[in-house]
């Protein structure tokens, strides 16, 4: 039987839920284009996909399917507790090569299906480029952090060379040292510090799980056909060109944000038949927030991975209640290490008129882990974004109370706000037909998966 001539193109994201998300945008981007998507998931969180929205959510659509590969850890005693990240990072790369090499050739020997035309693959799941290569199929990274922080990650091996990693003992971290000028750091702006690099290397182990996989795996990117940034270049042109000339590779594009993208350019009957939450969702939150007035509620998230403690937690909960301002505040069940994310009866009655807790604003910022470092020195940075303020890491609910107060009421709120507004104009322009990220899109599709010029 001969193959349907539709483009099939097969998603590879990292197993959380802030890099599902993007891969499932791009999937239905193409998809509304017409091709074919296989979208794999690691068995763990295809499993916590059916329980929290139930079997219907991962049959997908004719044109449209699911498909798992193990992710070679053990499982959890908790079946939806958020993975230990290092463990998971390790058996990724060393045993995921030959499970998605198989489930490709099933998919290249199977006549019910389109011929495999590219597999697009989150920027630290590289196994995937490297089977699609050894099949010769295109391979796509496609970066889930920002342009800025993959920038800082190139730069590991040069942390190497310089001694900086691994730091000899632990005084780094209370001697100045992380505030340390780098002016060799190309693609970050000015004034850039030892502290404001993805945090990985900042460490004593020579043998650091997280330092190694985040460098071979952007490194590893550049050897991919095409890398894709979820954003529009404007906003991250000094990244985007630093990986041009610096790190001399030309096959880029800037294809976002992602989420406008999709809002404007997929069908809304598509979007909402396909929902990739790993989470059981909360829709009575947006009953809550129709009653609020505009750009009058504080939105709390600390992502899919990082944890605090139970004494930040507080701390944090407190200046938000004492900032007396409406919020939503998203809080995983696993987001205290060494604790449970449990919130006093007196919290909830000083908060019980304004908070809501479920699974174009300025940002305040409490960098954990990662990219989040580098990320947050962007946002406060005026020369860059200029959105947004960092806290004290070792967080009080005095300083979390007035910095919300100024964020939202103050001068200098006023100021990233308005900042903030003028690069959602940006993007809005970006992602519309003809713009710079819709452009890009376009020829992605038309140069790098289809091969044609025209």
């Amino acid at each position: 039987m001969e193959k349907n001539g539709k483009p099939h193109a097969v998603m590879v994201p990292w197993p959380a839920q802030g890099h599902v998300n993007p891969l499932m945008r791009f999937a239905k981007l193409l998809h509304s284009r017409g091709f074919h998507i296989t979208f794999v998931h690691t068995e763990f969180n295809y499993n916590r996909l059916i329980r929290s929205n139930g079997i219907d959510s991962v049959k997908g659509l004719p044109d449209f399917k699911f498909e798992t590969i193990p992710d070679g850890t053990p499982p959890p005693s908790n079946p939806d507790a958020t993975q230990n990240v290092p463990l998971v990072c390790d058996s990724l790369r060393n045993t995921c090569f030959g499970p998605f090499k198989q489930l490709l050739e099933k998919l290249i020997n199977d006549d019910d299906v389109p011929a495999v035309s590219c597999v697009i693959a989150d920027g630290v799941m590289n196994f995937a480029i490297k089977a699609a290569q050894a099949l010769a199929i295109p391979g796509i990274a496609l970066v889930t952090s920002s342009a800025f922080s993959f920038v800082g990650y190139l730069h590991s091996s040069e942390l190497i060379k310089r001694g900086i990693f691994p730091f000899k003992n632990d005084d780094y971290l209370t001697d100045g040292t992380l505030d340390t000028p780098v002016d060799w750091v190309t693609g970050l702006g000015d004034n850039v510090r030892l502290k404001d690099l993805p945090s990985f290397f900042q460490t004593t182990d020579p043998n650091n799980i997280m330092f190694h996989f985040m460098k071979d795996e952007v490194e590893d990117c550049l050897k991919s056909h095409a890398v894709i940034f979820n954003n529009f270049e404007e906003f991250e042109q000094q990244a985007v060109q630093a990986v041009r000339s610096k790190f001399k590779y030309t096959n880029t594009y800037s294809i976002g944000p992602l989420s406008l993208l999709e809002q404007k350019h997929v069908p809304k009957s598509l979007s909402e038949s396909l929902n990739s939450s790993l989470w059981k969702q909360d829709h009575k939150v947006f009953e809550w927030l129709d009653g609020r007035e505009p750009e009058s509620v504080l939105y709390v998230n600390y992502g899919c991975v990082a944890v605090i403690s139970s004494q930040h937690f507080q701390e944090l909960a407190w200046g938000i209640a004492n900032s007396k301002q409406p919020f939503l505040w998203i809080v995983r069940p696993d987001v205290v290490k060494d604790g449970q994310a449990v919130l006093s009866e007196e919290f909830l009655e000083e908060t019980k008129d304004r908070e809501t807790i479920c699974g174009g604003v300025p940002v305040i910022c409490w960098p954990f882990n990662a990219d989040q470092q580098t990320n947050a020195y962007c946002a406060c940075n005026s020369s860059i974004w200029g959105i947004g303020m960092e806290i004290n890491p070792d967080v009080k609910h005095d300083q979390v109370s007035s910095q919300i107060m100024e964020m939202m009421k103050g001068e200098k709120g006023k100021q990233m706000r308005m900042k903030a507004q003028e690069w959602k104009r940006k993007a809005d322009e970006a992602t519309d037909v003809g713009g710079s990220a819709y452009i890009d899109f376009d020829m992605l599709i038309k140069k790098v998966i289809l091969h044609s010029e025209n």
